[in-house]
C-alpha cells in the first residue's frame, strides 16, 4: 500500500493512548484501529480534522505517501 497511516508515531510524540484519542476524536477503538494498521479504504474529512485536533497536528504528520517500491526500504 502506498499511503502509510503514521497515527501510532504521532500517538507515541503525544504521550497519548488509543483510547484517550477515541474518547476526544469520537471514533469506535475497532475503527481507529482499522486505520491505524493501514486497513481503512476512505478516512472523512471531518474524523480526519478531529484527530489532528486532538494530536495537535497536520494531516501530512498522520498520513504519507511512498511508492511501492520504497516499501520495505
Amino acid at each position: 500500500m502506498a499511503i502509510i497511516v503514521n497515527i501510532d508515531v504521532m500517538l507515541a510524540k503525544r504521550k497519548m493512548s488509543m483510547t484517550e484519542l477515541t474518547d476526544k476524536v469520537g471514533i469506535t477503538m475497532a475503527n481507529l484501529s482499522i486505520l491505524k494498521n493501514g486497513k481503512a479504504k476512505a478516512v472523512r474529512f471531518s474524523t480526519l480534522e478531529e484527530i489532528c485536533k486532538a494530536l495537535d497536528c497536520q494531516p501530512g504528520d498522520i498520513l504519507e505517501y511512498k511508492a511501492d517500491n520504497e516499501e520495505g526500504v
